[in-house]
C-alpha cells in the first residue's frame, strides 16, 4: 500500500492543462477555473473510462476495413498491382525490400493489435478494482503514450512512396481507401490513450482506515493548509 500522502487527502488539486497545484473546491458539485489558464479543474478526468472504450471499440471496427480494403495501388509499364497492408508486406519482401517490409509489418500490424490490447487491459484493470503490478501499468500508459508519437510511421512511408514514384506512364503510385481507414485507426487509438486517466490505476489502492485507528488518525500533528484557489505555486 502507499505510505505517502495523496493530493486528494490533502485537499489539493492539478491542473491538467498547466500543471498548477492548488486547493480542491469545498464542494465536490462546485466547478472551479484554474486561475492561471482558466481550464476546469476536476479531480478525475470526466468519463475517462467510457470515453477510452469509445474510441478503443471505434478503433477496432475501423482495423478490420484497414486490412481489408487495398492501402496502394502501384502501375508498372502494363502491370498493375493493388495492395493491402499483408499483400504489401508480402511484396516488399519478395522484391528484396525485406527492411521496409519489416517496418511496415511492425508499425501497421504488430503496434496497433499491441496498443490496443495494452489499452484495453488498463481499462479492463481500472473497472474491476486490479491492485497487482500498479507501476507496471502506469509505465505501460507512459509507453503507450510514447508510441503515439511514431503510430504514423507507415502512413510516411506511403506518403514518401507516393511521392517518389512519379515516372509518367512508367511507373505511377496512389494510396489506397485503405490507408484512410488505417489512418482513422492511429488517430483513434491516440485519442483512447488521451482520454484514459493514469490517476485511476493509483485510485483502486485507496483502503479505508479501520475504525480502531480512527482516534490515532485524528490525534496526528495537522497537516499545513492548502494554498487558496487563486494563489499560484511554483510547479
Amino acid at each position: 500500500m502507499i505510505a505517502q500522502p495523496r493530493a486528494a487527502s490533502l485537499g489539493l488539486i492539478g491542473c491538467d492543462a498547466c500543471g498548477l497545484v492548488l486547493r480542491a473546491p469545498s464542494a465536490p458539485q462546485h466547478t472551479a477555473s484554474c486561475p492561471r489558464c482558466g481550464s476546469a479543474l476536476h479531480r478525475r478526468r470526466p468519463n475517462a473510462v467510457n470515453r477510452a472504450w469509445a474510441y478503443l471499440i471505434a478503433a477496432v471496427i475501423l482495423y478490420i476495413p484497414a486490412n481489408v480494403l487495398p492501402v496502394l495501388r502501384s502501375t508498372k509499364l502494363f502491370d498493375t498491382s493493388i495492395d493491402t497492408i499483408i499483400s504489401g508486406v508480402v511484396s516488399l519482401w519478395d522484391d528484396g525490400s525485406w527492411d521496409l517490409a519489416v517496418i511496415v509489418f511492425t508499425a501497421s500490424v504488430v503496434v496497433p493489435v499491441l496498443k490496443i490490447g495494452a489499452l484495453a487491459l488498463l481499462l479492463l484493470s481500472v473497472q474491476n478494482g486490479w491492485q497487482t503490478a500498479p507501476r507496471e501499468r502506469a509505465r505501460l500508459y507512459r509507453i503507450l503514450e510514447f508510441i503515439g508519437h511514431w503510430s504514423m510511421l507507415d502512413v510516411f512511408a506511403i506518403a514518401l512512396l507516393v511521392t517518389l514514384v512519379h515516372f509518367g506512364a512508367f511507373a505511377y503510385v496512389e494510396p489506397g481507401p485503405g490507408i484512410v481507414a488505417f489512418g482513422a485507426v492511429v488517430v483513434l487509438t491516440m485519442l483512447a490513450t488521451m482520454s484514459f486517466d493514469p490517476r485511476l490505476i493509483w485510485d483502486a489502492l485507496e483502503v479505508p482506515a479501520p475504525a480502531s485507528d480512527a482516534g490515532a488518525a485524528t490525534a496526528s500533528p495537522p497537516l499545513p493548509a492548502p494554498p487558496a484557489l487563486t494563489e499560484d505555486l511554483p510547479t
